[in-house]
C-alpha cells in the first residue's frame, strides 16, 4: 500500500470534496478519484459514497480513518527518525569519566547535550583513565574525560579543562590558620595523593612540579578516587592533594588552600579514537563548546 494513497483518503476524508482535496494535494481531481479507486480496489472495500453533489465516508471507511492517521504518522516520524539520525542529531554515546568532573563538569556537559541533543541517549561510566583508554580502544566507548597526559598509544586527546592544585584538610587543622601554602608548611604534613595506576600521566607530571618547587611530600596513602580522598580528609584522618574542580563539592568540615606550582595545571581532557559518525562530531563539538572557557 502506498503512502500517497493513504494521505490522498486521509485529505479527502477532511475534506468531503474532491476539488478542495486535490487542491491540498496539489494534484488534478482525475488524479485524486484514480488513487482513491486505487485504494479501495486493494483494500476491497468501499471508502466513500459519493455522487455529484456530495461525498461521505462508509462505515467502512469511517473505521479505517484512525489506522491512516496513524500509518501516516508513523511514516513521517520514520523520516523524521531517519533525517536527524543523519544529522547526528539522534543516537546513543558512551562517556567514560573520572570521578573528579562529578561536583561541576559532567553536570555542565549533561545539562547542555540534553538542551541542545534531547534525542541523543548519554550513557555514563565512571572510570580512570587506563581504563577509559582501553575501552576506547576496544569500542566500548566513544569519549573519555580523563586527566592528561594520556599514555596509551592510538587515543587521541584534546585538552579541555587546565586546573590549579589545592590542598583540602580538616577545618580543625594547623594548616587552616595559614592565608597560603609554603614549602615549610608542606614538609611535615602526610599527605593523600592519587595513586599513580590511575592516572600515571598526571601523577609523573604533578611530582616533577612539586619536585621543581623544592616540595617533598610526606605520602601518607595513594587513593583511587578524590572522593574517597575528601571523606577520609572529612573524618579527620589527614589531608589531600587534588585538582581545584575535583574540590569544588568539599564536605562541611572541610577547608582548602591553593597550592602554587608556577606554570603547572593539572588539566582533564577529552580522549576518543575515530569521530566516525555524525552523532560523534556533533558532540565532540559540543563538548569542546561548553569547555572552552573553563579553567
Amino acid at each position: 500500500m502506498e503512502i500517497k494513497l493513504l494521505r490522498s483518503f486521509v485529505t479527502l476524508a477532511q475534506e468531503l470534496h474532491f476539488g478542495r482535496a486535490a487542491q491540498r494535494l496539489s494534484i488534478v481531481q482525475p488524479a485524486l478519484s484514480m488513487q482513491i479507486k486505487l485504494l479501495e480496489d486493494e483494500l476491497g472495500v468501499r471508502l466513500f459514497e459519493r455522487n455529484r453533489h456530495s461525498v461521505a465516508l462508509t462505515e467502512v471507511g469511517a473505521i479505517f480513518l484512525p489506522e491512516a492517521l496513524a500509518t501516516l504518522h508513523q511514516a513521517a516520524h520514520a523520516v523524521d527518525v531517519a533525517k536527524a539520525s543523519g544529522r547526528g542529531e539522534i543516537g546513543r554515546v558512551r562517556l567514560g569519566f573520572v570521578s573528579s568532573v562529578l561536583p561541576q563538569l559532567l553536570p555542565t556537559l549533561v545539562r547542555s547535550l540534553h538542551e541542545q541533543f534531547p534525542r541523543i541517549e548519554l550513557e555514563l561510566k565512571d572510570m580512570s583513565g587506563p581504563e577509559q583508554a582501553m575501552a576506547l580502544k576496544s569500542g566500548q566507548l566513544d569519549f573519555g574525560l580523563m586527566r592528561l597526559p594520556a599514555v596509551t598509544p592510538g587515543i587521541q586527546t584534546l585538552e579541555v579543562v587546565r586546573e590549579n592544585m589545592m590542598l583540602a584538610f580538616p577545618s580543625d587543622h594547623p594548616l587552616a590558620a595559614c592565608a597560603s601554602l609554603t614549602r615549610a608548611s608542606l614538609a611535615e604534613v602526610p599527605v593523600y595523593i592519587l595513586a599513580r595506576r590511575y592516572a600515571p600521566g598526571f601523577y609523573d607530571g604533578l611530582m616533577q612540579a612539586l619536585a621543581s618547587h623544592g616540595i617533598r611530600l610526606q605520602i601518607r596513602a595513594e587513593l583511587g578516587e578524590f572522593t574517597t580522598m575528601l571523606a577520609l580528609v572529612s573524618a579527620g584522618l589527614g589531608v589531600g592533594l587534588l585538582p581545584a574542580n575535583a574540590g569544588r563539592a568539599l564536605p562541611a568540615n572541610v577547608l582548602s588552600r591553593p597550592l602554587e606550582l608556577g606554570d603547572y595545571r593539572a588539566t582533564t581532557g577529552l580522549a576518543w579514537v575515530e569521530l566516525n559518525s555524525a552523532v560523534k562530531s556533533n558532540v565532540f563539538d559540543l563538548i569542546n563548546k561548553v569547555f572552552k572557557n573553563v579553567t
